[in-house]
């Protein structure tokens, strides 16, 4: 270990951007053993791992650096798996550069940081080759106790799989023909390879854990009939009611939110038919592509544009480059392979016939802070400008869906933000034996923070429903 003043920062080596923006594959090249324990070597094992305390999971990082150093991979990744259910799909999307690695102590002596999420991401996916990611076995026989999970994503996997190892009989509920939630169809292939997602599920459901697809609630069966099919739920839907941008024009054709495009071009992928696409509604082929918007989803939608074919794809966000939300790795990602990035911009209109033709924009400069403590964004008086657009793309986040009103359940109690609102101790909702957790309690957030959500709210369920185990038999024949 503290190789770091000798040995100098490696990432994996990413393919060149006119080979990567020719298909969906992953950019980066897996480290080789001896490069993974190379960087591993350069941690500092300092005595306050800030790295561990900014990273939501509080993963025992330093530790399995240390271990995979040594070469010892195997312990590496069991210590990793002990506090994560996706450490090889964090290692990949997690965007390091603000969490682990960009509170590295090292990164603070000017050395560069630990490359971490490319060696977690190094541990994980050894240990599927090599056959050590084990089945789930449940600590005891808990299945005359029932639990309903609606939502497959980060959050509602997590859960499943904790609660699956206390021994409950786990059900997932989900209204997409398949389980992951936006690590299928929300991030792109080049970020996450869909088999990295689709093993994880493959493992859950080979555990026993049974999988309703293509069901809505509301739709196949109430929350107050599940309510009664299940001794407890978990309500960790995600948010997907997509921001719209407020100006003329705005549901013109070819003006299309985010998250359509981004399903449409996943659905293709997996080979599935998308008459959307094949139409030219969500595909970016040939087109002058404006995305508005410079979050996350923001940069999966430009650098899926630039996979597609586009002629041209423009970022048009209204702070500058400093203050954007994205991660700036995959800003730097774009613009290596070809993104426009128009800073201190904003849609004004948009011009269109029989589809949209162009958007009309206003320079902006950045203001007083606002409730945030960011400076708050102002049109420049007189910098109107014009942008060719063939197809414009609305990237502007997620809200809550109206669930009291999906499940025809009123009494669920949300917010003024309309997210659920949980006693923050028990996680439960208004409703006795209906938890809630991840984006849909948070509002949207990091896969990261959905896989904690998960963990915690297994833990307050277990708890919970051992207590009504033991209130429904004589204690002495109920476990503690």
């Amino acid at each position: 270990m503290l190789k770091f003043v000798g040995t100098g920062q490696a990432y994996p080596e990413k393919r060149a951007p006119e080979i990567r923006a020719e298909d969906f594959a992953e950019i980066t090249q897996a480290y080789l053993a001896a490069k993974a324990e190379e960087q591993a070597g350069r941690c500092s094992q300092c005595g306050v791992p800030y790295c561990s305390t900014h990273c939501p999971l509080h993963n025992h990082i330093p530790d399995w650096l240390r271990l995979t150093a040594e070469g010892r991979l195997r312990e590496a990744y069991e210590l990793s798996a002990a506090t994560s259910t996706m450490p090889e799909i964090c290692g990949r999307i997690c965007p390091q550069d603000r969490l682990c690695e960009g509170n590295c102590v090292i990164e603070f002596s000017g050395h560069g940081a630990v490359t971490i999420g490319s060696i977690e991401k190094f541990i994980t996916d050894t240990a599927w080759k090599e056959g050590w990611v084990e089945p789930i076995v449940p600590a005891r026989d808990r299945s005359a106790q029932s639990v309903g999970i609606i939502g497959a994503g980060p959050a509602g996997l997590t859960a499943a799989e904790y609660l699956r190892g206390h021994g409950y009989d786990v059900h997932v509920y989900d209204r997409h023909d398949r389980a992951g939630g936006l690590l299928v169809y929300g991030i792109p292939g080049f970020k996450l390879e869909k088999e990295v997602v689709t093993r994880r599920f493959e493992r859950l459901r080979d555990s026993g854990i049974q999988f309703h697809l293509n069901f809505e609630v509301g739709r196949d069966a109430t929350m107050a009939e599940l309510r009664q099919r299940h001794d407890a739920l978990l309500v960790a839907t995600g948010v997907y009611k997509a921001r719209a941008i407020k100006a003329p024009g705005v549901g013109s054709p070819g003006v299309v939110k985010a998250l359509d495009y981004l399903i449409a071009s996943n659905r293709k992928s997996f080979g599935d038919q998308v008459p959307d696409f094949e139409s030219g509604a969500l595909n970016a082929q040939g087109k002058h592509v404006v995305v508005v918007g410079g979050g996350d989803t923001a940069m999966d939608c430009v650098r899926t544009a630039i996979r597609q074919g586009a002629k041209s794809v423009k970022c048009l966000y209204r702070r500058d480059r400093a203050n954007m939300p994205g991660s700036q790795r995959e800003v730097a990602n774009a613009e290596e392979e070809g993104v426009e990035f128009v800073w201190l911009s904003a849609p004004d209109a948009f011009d269109a016939e029989e589809r949209v033709k162009g958007v009309r924009a206003s320079r902006m400069r950045l203001g007083a802070p606002d409730a945030s403590g960011r400076r708050a964004p102002e049109p420049d008086p007189g910098s109107d400008f014009r942008l060719d657009a063939d197809l414009v793309i609305q990237a502007l986040g997620f809200d809550p869906e109206d669930l009291p009103q999906m499940f025809g359940t009123p009494e669920l109690s949300v917010t003024r933000w309309g997210t659920l609102r949980v006693d923050h101790k028990t996680m439960q909702t208004s409703l006795p034996g209906v938890f809630a957790a991840g984006d849909i309690v948070r509002g949207a957030s990091l896969v990261v923070w959905g896989v904690r959500d998960g963990r915690d709210v297994s833990e307050r369920m277990h708890a919970w429903l051992k207590a009504k185990a033991k209130a429904a038999k004589p204690a002495e024949t109920v476990a503690a």
